[in-house]
């Protein structure tokens, strides 16, 4: 998947292709023509899941601090309000819900979310009801200027959980 600047590039190229060939009064078959080696070339080189961005070893530390001695369960597609108490951003297509130090749930985003890994942005969710679900989506507002960002989209939460027996 690209990430929202390709996406962004690629909306400019396309909306300036489209001027050229309608002021011209060319048909939308010459303009499909131009544009689409023009996203085929902005599309990223093979990664290992398709929209999984790359963690960086400090990202990989943290995910595995988070998750350490926990197993997942069966993904579920909401999550209700009070199940969690902190968010933390892993990356830019990860994060974590701690409901309690036995229990975390992982959401890997529908896509890459520019930014959210920098932790600076603040995320507003936009909740139907009383959780969070797959499908909903939220965005980044700069804490300084107040600009909103980019609209991302939850995946599915998967539960992490110590097993039963263990101490902590």
């Amino acid at each position: 998947m690209a990430s929202a600047r390709v996406q962004f590039q690629i909306a400019s190229i396309v909306d300036a292709a489209r001027s050229v060939i309608m002021s011209k009064r060319i048909g939308t078959a010459a303009m499909a023509l131009v544009a689409a080696p023009l996203i085929a070339s902005c599309a990223p080189a093979g990664t290992a899941e398709p929209g999984a961005a790359a963690l960086t070893p400090k990202q990989a530390e943290r995910l595995d601090k988070q998750l350490a001695g926990k197993v997942p369960g069966e993904p579920i597609r909401c999550l209700p309000s009070y199940q969690s108490n902190q968010t933390i951003r892993v990356s830019d297509d990860i994060l974590l819900y701690r409901a309690s130090g036995k229990l975390v749930y992982r959401n890997n985003l529908k896509g890459v979310c520019p930014g959210l890994a920098r932790d600076s942005d603040i995320m507003v969710v936009q909740q139907f009801g009383s959780s969070t679900c797959e499908g909903d989506f939220f965005h980044l507002v700069d804490r300084t200027s107040g600009i909103r960002g980019p609209t991302c989209v939850f995946g599915e939460f998967v539960p992490y959980r110590k097993p039963a027996g263990d101490a902590g």
